[in-house]
């Protein structure tokens, strides 16, 4: 992936790898921000609602605002308000105040997907699912090593806060970096990377349909969310009320779906040189559909970390292939396009939980990884529509 910009992608993938580091922050010093706080557990749970509910507000409006004012001002604007969150957010005095940090943080997360995929596609117009792609991979490395790194801080008897000033620390890097480095101009990217409008004239044989193959990757948008949060979730639980494993053998599921999810990053990284992410996000889905209905049908511990590490394989990494194609597919709109498809996934991220939750008390534990096979069926019905499109719109059909 040759490119003038590259510094810019560095300065990119660490604010995803604080992200990573972000996305697990609450949970991870749990009962030191319930002291801080005065608060209870399911009060440091709602703090991630208010996480979600900024990214949800913000999504569209920052898409708008990548288009209109470019790449960079998104992107270093996430920088700051993450910078923001994490140096002030170890000093609130109250949990109103941690609230509204917690916003920002969705805010923040919201503009650095509005400008930083749009960027790395432009930047990387020949690997653009591979740079995409690539983010995730640094948002896995972040979520990796905070837990490690809160592990020496407890050890050493240090000051669970540094877990939010340390990232503050790089997340300034990332910024000085941002604002030193070379973006693609967004209005007009062929004078950077080779007449992108021209490029696309000769890719597409006709206008995509915005209401065919950009609502059938919506929905991959929001179905691919969906069942990232339903599966980590919920798995454990499958696995000590179905399966009758132990706590312990049940939390080992769940690591081994982590690491399908982390070696789908390594795997995509390496497949998107040689293959569509059109055809990938048919696959995915259908591994996914297959693992679970194995897992639900078969009770046994090894089948179950089996199945568990082909689900997190197989759900990692859709819903940057989904952006991806958007992107490519509706190039003159590329950050309004990633805001609606993101603002999609963050619908599921609200309500998914909430929905699974009241059916964990009405009905059962299976009823819910039934819900997730039918949103994988749901998404092999739009990656098929997309892909049908697709193949129709380009001279590869």
């Amino acid at each position: 992936m040759k490119s003038p910009y590259i510094t810019a992608a560095g300065g990119m993938y660490l604010n995803f790898f604080i992200l990573g580091m972000v996305n697990i922050i609450f949970a991870s010093n749990m009962s030191s921000l319930t002291e801080q706080l005065n608060t209870t557990t399911s009060g440091i749970s709602l703090l991630l609602s208010a996480f979600g509910i900024g990214k949800l507000l913000t999504y569209a409006l920052n898409g708008y605002l990548s288009d209109k004012l470019g790449r960079k001002p998104l992107v270093a604007f996430s920088s700051i308000l993450m910078a923001i969150f994490l140096i002030g957010f170890p000093m609130a005095p109250n949990y109103q105040i941690a609230f509204v940090l917690a916003v920002l943080m969705g805010i923040a997360n919201s503009a650095m997907d509005s400008g930083t995929y749009p960027a790395l596609t432009e930047s990387f117009p020949k690997s653009a699912g591979t740079a995409n792609v690539l983010a995730k991979a640094s948002n896995s490395v972040g979520a990796i090593l905070l837990p490690i790194f809160i592990t020496f801080l407890a050890t050493n008897n240090m000051s669970y806060k540094f877990s939010f000033y340390i990232p503050a620390i790089v997340t300034v890097i990332a910024l000085v970096l941002i604002l030193i480095a070379r973006f693609p101009n967004h209005k007009n990217a062929e004078s950077d990377n080779g007449s992108t409008k021209q490029s696309e004239e000769n890719v597409f044989l006709s206008q995509p349909k915005f209401w065919v193959e950009g609502l059938a990757l919506i929905v991959i948008g929001f179905t691919s969310l969906g069942l990232i949060m339903i599966a980590p979730l919920w798995l454990p639980t499958l696995g000590q009320e179905v399966l009758g494993m132990t706590n312990t053998e049940s939390v080992t599921m769940l690591s081994y779906y982590s690491t399908g999810a982390f070696v789908s990053v390594i795997l995509l990284a390496v497949a998107l040189k040689k293959v569509r992410p059109v055809t990938i996000m048919i696959v995915y889905p259908i591994i996914t559909v297959i693992s679970l209905i194995v897992l639900l049908s078969v009770n046994s511990l090894s089948v179950a970390i089996i199945s568990a590490f082909f689900v997190g394989l197989s759900i990692s990494g859709v819903l940057q292939l989904a952006i991806t194609v958007i992107t490519q597919l509706f190039w003159q709109k590329k950050g309004t396009m990633t805001g609606i498809i993101s603002t999609s996934g963050s619908i599921a991220v609200i309500s998914l939980p909430a929905l699974t939750g009241v059916m964990a008390d009405t009905t059962s534990i299976t009823a819910i990884i039934w819900l997730e096979v039918a949103i994988a069926v749901v998404e092999i019905l739009a990656a098929l529509v997309v892909m049908y499109r697709f193949n129709l719109l380009t001279r590869k059909g």
